[in-house]
């Protein structure tokens, strides 16, 4: 694929708001810059572009001197500043800018939720809109690929996942170096630079672990007994995965049965492709045993970047009792309950728990399998 893939915020122009710091958190490589890049190219707005990582506007921002902040913006109607979590306190720069300057327009990219929300954090409480840009979605890709061509490509999304390189590389041997180079490089790049993380081969043990549990139940003190750190570091470590766009983090749904299992969650990775690249495992999904577990994250993953770019806000929770009943998935939109089980094979039953049902009168379900589950990736 060669053609430019929409993205979900494109039309930038539509979020921004005087007075305010647009701010677009995802993982790196996830196409930030060049979303915005795009979305600039298409105003006529004379633009400061700055990157967090050069030292003139790093010190120049960081001093938060006023007169030389604004000398440095004069004449310009909008600022760009890419990895602006690399720049200490810059929150307070931006509140400078914004208050002396209602006009002008900001946006800020940061690739750790983390370090990104830390540095803006205070000065610009209730002054930000904050944006999260995935890795590539379905629903984005619907906008270049019809329905029969994107059923086509389900293996390669679920072998090399969705990362934007990857999806408009020529082939599957590109795809394949391109997954690897991201799991080995980009992605623990971020969290190895966070503070106290010593140790490269802790984490990726504990990033090997997790993807081997996709869609079990984790148990914290048995990862720290098979890393051998304790409980308390490996907190600490996947904490900062899922706030690097890592991994993510679903916990146990209950308000009422004793029986709920809430203590232990389940974790996924933001894309397969990485997930499979750490256990270097590019098999086809009907030539492998997992492919049941791959098929949970896909989907759950999917969904929840559909619901994000469809402003339709949820609670994703699973649900697991003592006695191994459970729901691979449950939204709570609103107070209403939509669940949904996952099968790759579309032969494969399944029904609501009964004492789910009686414990819950006037939840939906849903079986996601191949043959429907692109109305499920687009969206509510």
């Amino acid at each position: 694929m060669h053609e430019r893939i929409p993205r979900a915020y494109d039309d930038l122009g539509s979020e921004m708001r005087p007075g305010r710091v647009t701010v677009i958190h995802g993982p790196r490589q996830a196409g930030k810059t060049q979303m915005v890049e795009h979305f600039l190219a298409g105003v006529s707005w004379r633009t400061l572009r700055a990157v967090g990582d050069d030292i003139f506007v790093r010190n120049l921002l960081a001093g938060q001197n006023r007169s030389e902040i604004l000398s440095w913006a004069e004449g310009y109607e909008a600022i760009f500043i890419d990895e602006a979590q690399r720049i200490p306190d810059v929150g307070w720069a931006l509140k400078i800018l914004i208050d002396a300057r209602p006009d002008l327009r900001i946006i800020a990219t940061g690739s750790s939720s983390f370090q990104l929300s830390g540095v803006l954090g205070e000065p610009l409480t209730g002054r930000q809109t904050p944006l999260i840009l995935n890795t590539v979605s379905v629903r984005e890709l619907s906008a270049v690929m019809n329905e029969f061509e994107l059923r086509a490509v389900l293996d390669n999304m679920l072998t090399y996942g969705m990362y934007p390189e990857v999806r408009m590389a020529d082939s599957s041997l590109q795809q394949r170096e391109i997954a690897r180079e991201l799991a080995a490089s980009y992605l623990l790049k971020d969290v190895l630079q966070l503070e106290r993380i010593k140790s490269a081969k802790a984490l990726t043990d504990l990033l090997v672990l997790l993807a081997l549990q996709v869609g079990s139940l984790v148990s914290v003190n048995e990862l720290a007994q098979q890393v051998g750190l304790d409980a308390k570091t490996v907190s600490r470590y996947l904490d900062l995965l899922e706030k690097a766009f890592v991994v993510l983090n679903l916990r146990g749904f209950s308000r009422n049965l004793r029986s709920e299992v809430t203590r232990n969650g389940k974790w996924y990775f933001y894309d397969v492709g990485i997930r499979n690249a750490l256990l270097n495992n590019f098999n086809l999904p009907n030539s492998r045993g997992d492919i049941g577990a791959i098929w949970e994250n896909f989907l759950v993953v999917e969904r929840m970047k559909a619901l994000n770019y469809a402003s339709a806000p949820a609670a994703l929770r699973f649900w697991r009792t003592w006695e191994r009943q459970e729901i691979d998935l449950i939204e709570d939109r609103d107070g209403v309950l939509h669940t949904f089980e996952f099968k790759w094979n579309p032969r494969s039953r399944a029904k609501l728990p009964s004492i789910f049902l009686d414990t819950y009168p006037g939840a939906s379900f849903e079986v996601i399998t191949p043959e429907n589950f692109m109305a499920f990736v687009q969206g509510p």
